[in-house]
């Protein structure tokens, strides 16, 4: 019989990990546009409050609230993300006639933005509908996935499943494109310290 090693699995394990701080995030922003309106007391926006209320409403398990939308998302996603990273640094090394490692900063930092932009461009809907299920979460509200995506669809149409994709498609291109720069200049660096 042959085991997979534990190493091979962590991949699997990232929306457990990353659900729990991600539904946080996205409580105390509703928290916080909550305040404003007068819709709950002030101070009731801090983590501590956030964290106080899930487990008293829901337990623990209620920060995972939105996790079948994370893995929903996060799939596909990372291979458009990764995909459209090599793809354009590809297209860059083919036109310039050099191999992908020398294709210069700009290419690289081009290809992460587009890496990023390919990335939104696929997740922003299911990221709406994963922000929607936490939010509604607070309310006592949970339709699961597929509900709260026809919901959406249903009372306020497709487009607005690509609601703020414009500051994020802004936001992505110079934060990936740094992203990968760094990755590609620290694999560098540190495969000459290797090499020597």
């Amino acid at each position: 019989m042959c085991r997979k090693p534990v190493q091979d699995l962590w991949p699997l394990s990232f929306p457990l990990w990353w659900t729990a701080p991600q539904s946080w995030w996205c409580r105390l922003q509703t928290m916080h546009e909550m305040e404003a309106t007068g819709k709950v007391a002030k101070g009731q926006n801090t983590m501590w409050s956030v964290v106080r209320t899930v487990i008293q409403n829901n337990g623990p398990l209620g920060f995972y609230q939105g996790l079948t939308a994370t893995i929903v998302r996060e799939v596909p996603g990372y291979f458009c993300f990764f995909g459209g990273y090599e793809l354009s640094r590809t297209t860059f090394a083919r036109s310039m006639g050099r191999d992908k490692e020398d294709i210069g900063v700009v290419p690289v930092m081009f290809s992460g933005g587009f890496g990023g932009a390919c990335l939104w461009l696929v997740v922003n809907p299911i990221d709406c509908v994963k922000s929607r299920i936490q939010v509604h979460s607070l309310t006592g509200r949970q339709q699961g996935l597929v509900k709260t995506f026809m919901g959406i669809v249903r009372t306020e149409g497709f487009a607005a499943l690509y609601s703020g994709l414009t500051p994020t498609m802004i936001r992505t291109f110079p934060a990936n494109g740094a992203l990968f720069l760094t990755y590609e200049l620290s694999r560098k660096l540190m495969m000459q310290q290797f090499d020597s």
